[in-house]
């Protein structure tokens, strides 16, 4: 009699999508599922994950997260994760192969109850065609629902999950059955006229943020009027009787217009005459999220005071630029303290500071070192396959020599035993080309990580690279070291991705602090490893 070798810890993991067409197993069914597989295969379940409500598609699951911290800590307190399918873990092939690989490198392999896929590349094989069914059908779903929705948006029918201020839903027969559409809600739909009126007598949307709050009259929520809530009223054409759906849908359809599908507030006249008064007064400001902003670092800064971003924006003469706390564009000058920032001087000394701080021959070879780390489960899988390469190669040599052996040793022909030389030939030149490949690739790996020639080369080239290429470049180099720059008057603390090398300027900090008075700024050690 043997004994039964120790169980395995695991962890279960179950998830149901939010999307009422999602046919999978209830959490509770998975989690029965899941407890009985591991009982009766040796496992002991020692954590169990529930995220309901979630979409497969989308990684910032709360339990899924937290999972995945468990998994890849120094202690991880179980070595495999059940899942009923694959496409409970997510739906999404570029995740599963991000997040297996990274659990792979930490020990952690991801189990299907149901689809069964071992570590041979048939296995590997079998499970990329499950994941990318599985993304397939997410994919195809959203298509469908997109498309009912926006068939029902195009004959009037109001799709979208909230009604504009000044409107409510309510729910009318369409055959067998009900959909929404608006009506005017009183007396909101009075405010609204107000909002166009005051627009149209010249107020400006901060004077009407400061009435309205001013009079106690409150927004949907109960709260206070906001200059983007405003001025996303003044540009909704809803208000002007037009039903618009579908401007922020990945499909590449243009948007569905239905006039005459809402009660009109005010009339389509008085609704453009609004839109040109806007852009006359508005600066030019610009989101932080447009991929094509003139601005280096749009998106990185936030004000230390309130927590809000700075946006870059342009004065009305086009003359000066500055980076300017989101308060006070929203709430005006007396909202925070944090002063505007000239933006050409401020992106001068960010860069400044990257150059000196990162762009140095240690940290790249700290950073070379890094990336060495993370390839290698890389190259973990280059040795492996190139030693599963050298033993088929053993093999076929034992196969061609068995064969010569059989030529010399009866009376078979050499013409007869040519069709199967030819082959194993064949395939041991092939299979030598493949080694000669990946020995090769391993090789010129260590050479470049072992050449500090190479390595001061690259910092000098990172550093011109900085001065001189194309602002949509310089931006992405930025944010692969940047984590965020937090500013308050008189300074700005820089926070890195990854600590510094202890030689360096900053002695292994993560952070350096910035003086912001004048052209000549200082920066001292801050922060921790």
């Amino acid at each position: 009699m043997t004994d039964q070798p120790d169980p395995t810890p695991v962890a279960l993991y179950a998830r149901v999508s939010s999307d009422r067409q999602d046919v999978d197993l209830s959490v509770a069914a998975q989690l029965r599922a899941l407890r009985d597989y591991a009982e009766k295969n040796n496992y002991l379940v020692v954590r169990e994950y529930v995220d309901e409500a979630e979409s497969g598609r989308v990684a910032d699951r709360p339990e899924f997260r937290k999972m995945l911290d468990a998994a890849t800590a120094p202690d991880a307190p179980f070595e495999q994760i059940l899942v009923w399918k694959f496409s409970r873990f997510t739906r999404k092939r570029e995740h599963a192969v991000a997040f297996k690989s990274m659990l792979r490198r930490r020990g952690v392999r991801v189990v299907s109850i149901t689809e069964h896929a071992d570590d041979s590349p048939t296995g590997k094989l079998m499970e990329a065609i499950i994941e990318s069914v599985d993304e397939f059908y997410s994919a195809n779903l959203a298509e469908e629902v997109t498309r009912g929705m926006r068939e029902a948006a195009s004959r009037g029918f109001w799709v979208s999950t909230y009604a504009p201020y000044g409107y409510r839903k309510v729910r009318v027969q369409d055959g067998a059955k009900e959909r929404p559409k608006l009506e005017l809600d009183p007396p909101a739909d009075a405010v609204v006229r107000r909002i166009f009126d005051m627009t149209l007598a010249g107020k400006s949307v901060l004077d009407i943020v400061r009435a309205l709050n001013a009079e106690g009259i409150p927004t949907r929520n109960g709260g206070r009027w906001l200059k983007n809530t405003v001025h996303g009223m003044l540009t909704n054409e809803s208000y002007a009787g037009t039903l618009v759906w579908g401007k922020r849908t990945k499909s590449k359809a243009p948007p569905v217009r239905v006039e005459g599908a809402v009660p009109a507030i005010v009339s389509r006249e008085e609704f453009e005459r609004v839109q040109e008064l806007l852009k006359s007064r508005a600066p030019k400001v610009v989101h932080p999220r447009r991929a094509s902003s003139p601005y280096l670092l749009s998106g990185l800064v936030k004000c230390e005071s309130c927590g809000r971003a700075l946006t870059a924006a342009e004065a009305k003469s086009g003359k000066y630029t500055y980076y300017v706390c989101q308060s006070l564009i929203k709430t005006g000058k007396d909202a925070c303290a944090t002063p505007r920032l000239n933006a050409k001087r401020f992106e001068e000394t960010i860069i400044g500071q990257l150059r000196d701080h990162v762009l140095t021959e240690s940290n790249i070879r700290d950073l070379v070192r890094l990336l060495d780390e993370e390839m290698d489960g890389v190259a973990r899988e280059q040795r492996e396959k190139l030693e599963t390469i050298e033993a088929e190669l053993e093999e076929v040599r034992r196969k061609l020599g068995r064969v010569w052996q059989v030529v010399e040793n009866t009376d078979l022909e050499l013409a007869d035993a040519s069709e199967r030389i030819k082959e194993h030939r064949e395939r041991q030149r092939q299979l030598e080309v493949t080694a000669d490949e990946a020995r090769a690739m391993l090789a010129e790996r260590r050479v470049l990580l072992d050449s500090a020639e190479t390595v001061a080369a690259f910092a000098e080239e990172m550093s011109e690279f900085l001065r001189t290429s194309e602002i949509t470049e310089t931006r992405a180099f930025v944010r692969s070291f940047v984590k965020a720059i937090l500013v308050r008057p008189g300074q700005a603390t820089i926070h890195y991705t990854m600590p510094t090398p202890p030689d360096g300027p900053l002695g292994g900090a993560d952070a350096a602090e910035v003086a912001l008075s004048g052209r000549v700024m200082s920066s001292v050690r801050a922060g921790g490893r």
